[in-house]
């Protein structure tokens, strides 16, 4: 099934180097805590953006990983900032902050006047992955300042400096698998490879998110180290959790990530054992909290809704953020990871442009990565609602919204030849060759649609468990920061993607959809191609399907009959539609 995307975006390596210089003038004038801390990481995320970009460069051009000096100035300055973020983290984000005058030295000599295409770190992005986990794991391994810590881009380029630095090793090499997505490889240049083996004692150590589903971007560089002589012992693995490799792995990369050290501190550690962690980062926004914060992470947030048990939505644990309740003498309030330095700003911006237009709920604020905002005891909209004028125009009223007034995601989305692609793929793979053949007869040639499309940031989940009753008759989305930029191959797209998915969700009729998209057209001011909306039901359709059975696998037990009822429905709609039933 094809579900995953990259979400990539394109920066100016000049701008980058301005915007991280005008940030660290502006950290002289912020006051110890967590909002300077995590500005301070968002600084160095930025920095290993800029570096990933400038090396990724550099490797299109050799075919191959190699030595530079840009790339040697780029490791000294992440090595800079990293240290700058553990003397902040293990000073418990009190006490004075003095930028090194070497940082800001070196940020001209990568100020050069080239675009990068930044890939954006999923686990900063999604998944509540800190840097400063993985420093705490590197001064837990035991692990000698003669290591070698080798990052994995593009995660890897700002990973491997808190690494390096927690350990007093020098700076960090990052490398870039590239090949097949399970059959990972390296290329790594001669004048590199000596640098890399030219202490015979030194271990090495791997630093990446993940693993995922076949762990070979990992495998990869232990298998170039075993290749030229380094052992298994000597190979320590720094990942984003403790699991195994994922179901697509081969027989020997199993064997050695059982059989290698593994180094990785857990991020619940970090958010709650510490006396400065994320509940007192949240009653510093909110005010005292009067018991600890609830989790309601993985699906357990159907158990605060009005739903009886038998009414709960199915859940797709690969796209779940983390989040909480944090309950305080003036209410309850949702705290969920939203992301790390730009990221979670501007989804902050967003969140307060939605909740002051009244589409959603009130915000608190952002505490390093983990977005407050009020938890709104409505009752679930009833499926009869949701075909009424009244509900209608109020989401007419959103979409239109979204389109005038929410800035326009710098990341990109799949184009239509690729959403098409994707239908063909997943139709067949659910349901057959001759289903996707004449799905393909009906999309036709996807290109004449191209001078309609205008990509905005799309709600992408406008799915019936997402919307609340709050009050007489006021409609709340629950969740509408981030869909449009997340880990799947959607992204940004024209509204009418989210005309389709509102037509396809609360089973709208002909007259209802037209209805629909007459309101997003008057509130946005330009026309929109009821055609063009067909194509896209048709692929949202086979998105869907493909999203639902593929969320089987990692699916507890209890899961699996809500997964297979949701997509069975979507697999029912969508062969409808290709028989020519559009009621």
């Amino acid at each position: 099934m094809l579900v995953y995307g990259d979400v990539t975006r394109m920066e100016r390596a000049d701008a980058l180097c301005a915007a991280i210089a005008a940030q660290l003038r502006g950290l002289e004038h912020q006051p110890p805590g967590v909002e300077r801390h995590a500005a301070l990481v968002g600084i160095l995320l930025k920095a290993g953006e800029l570096v990933q970009g400038l090396s990724d460069i550099e490797f299109e051009k050799m075919t191959a990983d190699d030595l530079s000096a840009r790339r040697d100035i780029g490791s000294l300055l992440l090595l800079d900032l990293a240290r700058l973020v553990l003397r902040s983290w293990r000073q418990g984000l009190a006490g004075p902050l003095a930028v090194p005058p070497r940082v800001t030295a070196l940020l001209p000599d990568l100020r050069a006047p080239c675009s990068l295409c930044v890939k954006e770190a999923e686990g900063y992005s999604f998944y509540g992955l800190y840097p400063e986990s993985y420093a705490e794991a590197a001064m837990r391994s035991g692990l000698a300042a003669n290591t070698t810590v080798i990052g994995i881009r593009s995660i890897g380029t700002s990973l491997s400096a808190m690494v390096a630095t927690a350990i007093g090793a020098p700076g960090p090499v990052t490398l870039r698998p590239a090949g097949p997505p399970f059959q990972r490889r390296i290329a790594v240049a001669p004048r590199l490879s000596h640098r890399l083996l030219r202490d015979p004692a030194a271990c090495f150590a791997i630093v990446d998110e993940g693993p995922g589903l076949s762990g070979s971007s990992f495998g990869s560089v232990a298998d170039w180290l075993e290749d030229h002589g380094v052992g298994d012992r000597r190979i320590h693995f720094f990942p984003g959790h403790k699991g195994g490799l994922g179901p697509e792995s081969s027989s020997c990369h199993r064997k050695r990530w059982a059989a290698s050290p593994r180094h990785v501190l857990d991020v619940d550690h970090l958010l709650f054992e510490r006396c400065h962690g994320l509940a007192s980062w949240v009653s510093e926004l909110i005010g005292p909290l009067e018991r600890p914060l609830e989790d309601i992470s993985a699906g357990a947030w159907r158990k605060a809704l009005l739903y009886g048990h038998h009414a709960w939505p199915a859940v797709d644990r690969r796209f779940e953020r983390r989040k909480f309740l944090a309950h305080t003498a003036d209410g309850t309030w949702l705290v969920k990871f939203a992301g790390l330095g730009d990221v979670g700003t501007r989804k902050l911006l967003k969140a307060r442009l939605l909740a002051e237009a009244g589409f959603t709920p009130p915000v608190a604020g952002l505490r390093h990565g983990f977005l407050v905002e009020k938890w709104v005891r409505g009752r679930p909209v009833a499926p009869g609602e949701f075909r009424q004028k009244t509900f209608i125009e109020h989401l007419g009223r959103y979409l239109a919204f979204r389109v005038r007034r929410l800035p326009p995601p710098a990341t990109s989305g799949a184009p239509l030849s690729n959403l098409c692609e994707m239908a063909m793929v997943n139709t067949a793979e659910a349901l057959g060759m001759a289903a996707a053949l004449r799905l393909k007869c009906l999309i036709g040639n996807a290109e004449r649609y191209e001078r309609f499309l205008q990509p905005v940031d799309t709600d992408n989940r406008l799915h019936r468990w997402e919307w609340l009753v709050a009050g007489e008759r006021s409609f709340l989305k629950a969740d509408a920061l981030d869909h449009s930029a997340a880990h799947d191959l959607i992204g940004r797209q024209d509204i009418a993607w989210d005309i389709a998915g509102a037509g396809v969700e609360f089973r709208l009729s002909a007259r209802q959809s037209a209805h629909l998209r007459a309101v997003v057209s008057e509130g946005c001011k330009r026309a929109l191609n009821p055609d063009l909306q067909a194509v896209l039901e048709l692929c949202y359709l086979a998105f869907q399907l493909g999203l639902w059975i593929s969320a089987k696998p990692a699916a507890s037990p209890e899961e699996i009959p809500r997964l297979e009822a949701t997509a069975a429905r979507y697999a029912k709609l969508l062969l409808r539609r290709i028989a020519g039933d559009n009621s």
